[in-house]
């Protein structure tokens, strides 16, 4: 099975029961990714803090142990989610360092993700954010499902950087299909040093391929 390692981190025994969340905060901020899906930029978390987070409720199937070793399994709804984490509204707390297994999907007919990760934090109604739940950062993906979270925040940005660069005379000179593919992606390699933009900061636009030479 294919597998991306995130980072490793020992875990502990988990205990509590599962139990319903609640809905999401109506204080999104404006920016926005397609479809609609609003950035989360209200809740501090080291789960997220290389990577922008999405405003997004994703039932994710979360458990420990395999097979006949299974001891615990829920389901919970997240409140954000990112490349390198997501925050599971819940009612009942795993302790910080558990390591549990969660599946979930981004789109009806898409692949689950799946992937290995790790409490990080638990956050009570009674805290300052008023919510009550659990911080996760994923360790490790499976059969390259990070690709899917990828998309959804570069998705866009890379279907315009691709049209306009395959429309150029470079590309449109090279005949292979593979070595145009790989032409555009050396392209978009030196877009992001050369650029003053961040890709992964949502409402920052890449410039568009030079046409210079079509």
């Amino acid at each position: 099975m294919a597998k991306t390692t995130i980072s490793t981190r020992s875990g502990s025994t988990p205990a509590g029961g599962p139990a319903a969340g609640r809905s999401l905060r109506a204080d999104a901020p404006p920016a926005s990714l397609p479809g609609g899906i609003q950035l989360d930029t209200s809740a501090p978390g080291p789960e997220h803090r290389s990577f922008p987070r999405a405003r997004l409720r994703v039932p994710f199937r979360i458990w420990i142990g395999e097979g006949s070793d299974r001891r615990f399994s829920a389901t919970l709804g997240s409140e954000n989610l990112s490349v390198s984490g997501a925050f599971l509204e819940s009612t009942f707390y795993l302790p910080v360092g558990t390591e549990i297994m969660v599946r979930f999907e981004l789109e009806p007919k898409g692949s689950p993700v799946e992937a290995r990760a790790e409490v990080l934090r638990q956050e009570r109604a009674e805290d300052r954010t008023g919510r009550s739940g659990m911080g996760l950062r994923f360790l490790e993906f499976f059969k390259q499902t990070e690709v899917t979270l990828a998309r959804l925040f570069l998705g866009e940005q890379l279907r315009r950087f691709a049209e306009g660069y395959l429309q150029t005379a470079r590309t449109r000179a090279i005949e292979s299909e593979l070595d145009r593919v790989v032409d555009a992606l050396a392209a978009w390699e030196l877009l992001k040093v050369t650029a003053p933009a961040d890709p992964w900061r949502i409402g920052e636009s890449l410039p568009a391929p030079s046409g210079r030479g079509r």
